[in-house]
């Protein structure tokens, strides 16, 4: 009986005792995962804007495309019609 109960408390102190517990140990785990899947969206994302600032810098095409959306620029002899929406 006394030798059950010495293993029983060993085992509850070798899973819950201590400065950390292994839940504690599982907790920090998941963090780990969730925060490297963070920084792997991060980088991905990184990515895409350095290859859109690239084509800003260098292609025509995008760079009239950032122009005319952002700024409603126009070449010559075009008309700009605004779409207004109607209201309620």
């Amino acid at each position: 009986m006394v030798l059950a109960l010495v293993v029983g408390v060993g085992v509850y102190f070798g899973l819950m005792g201590g400065w950390f517990s292994s839940l504690d140990w599982w907790t920090v785990r998941k963090q780990i995962r969730e925060e490297r899947a963070a920084i792997e969206r991060l980088r991905a994302e990184i990515d895409s804007l350095r290859a859109w600032g690239a084509l800003i810098e260098r292609d025509s095409a995008t760079i009239e495309r950032v122009a005319r959306e952002t700024y409603g620029m126009l070449r010559d002899g075009e008309i700009l019609y605004r779409v207004e929406p109607a209201e309620r």
